[in-house]
């Protein structure tokens, strides 16, 4: 069978050649990047590491629910610390006033003044609560700004907390020790309690939620 003459520019092309000017079979036409799917790494290339603690591997976007619980128990301690520094401030001051009234009521006895020793015994006890006070108040600073700090504080406000929690803990031990050598189970149960929420501060900082939410990028 004849096709005509191969020299024909205007004949058919012969058998087992693509007419044309097409694209050859099996070789991507121009424009098309040759390989795999762009914007995808390779086999054997690692990728970028996710960061932990919140959904999807990024930083939690909201305070975790035991860092919530952490932070109330900071502003009600601190608020009991407030209403006791102040009561002790001002039982202190009512205490020198006594004190001092006691020594000068006997003034006029001269150096046997038998008042002059318990006016200065109260007046050295009033000393010992306006201390108190003062290191309640001091603490009671402290806890509500360690809560206060939550939302924007870093690794210091983290790691104050834990510090703070420990001396707590260690505190509430000593004093239960002692109350249940005394038998008071009114202070046992106080102990107790104080001993349980300084766990939770510490337990609130060291879990991973908690490092991831120190540890979060702030703009």
């Amino acid at each position: 069978m004849s096709f005509g003459d191969p020299n024909n520019p205007y004949g058919p092309p012969p058998q087992g050649q693509p007419g044309g000017y097409g694209t050859p079979q099996g070789q991507p036409g121009y424009g098309y990047p040759q390989g795999g799917q762009p914007g995808q790494p390779g086999y054997g290339y690692p990728q970028q590491p996710a960061y932990p603690g919140g959904p999807g591997g990024g930083f939690p976007t909201e305070m975790p629910g035991l860092l919530q619980t952490a932070r109330v128990l900071l502003f009600v301690v601190g608020g009991i610390q407030s209403i006791a520094g102040l009561f002790a401030a001002f039982a202190g001051a009512f205490a020198g006033d006594v004190g001092d009234a006691v020594s000068e009521s006997g003034s006029g006895l001269g150096p046997d003044n038998p008042f002059a020793a318990e006016g200065a015994a109260i007046s050295m006890g009033a000393g010992v609560i306006i201390v108190l006070a003062v290191v309640a108040l001091a603490f009671a600073a402290l806890s509500i700004t360690l809560g206060a700090k939550f939302s924007k504080g870093g690794q210091g406000i983290r790691i104050t907390t834990i510090v703070y929690g420990a001396l707590g803990g260690l505190f509430g031990i000593w004093g239960l020790i002692g109350a249940l050598d005394l038998g008071s189970n009114g202070f046992t149960f106080l102990y107790i309690l104080w001993t349980a929420i300084s766990g939770i501060w510490i337990a609130a900082m060291v879990t991973e939620d908690g490092r991831a939410w120190f540890n979060r990028p702030r703009y």
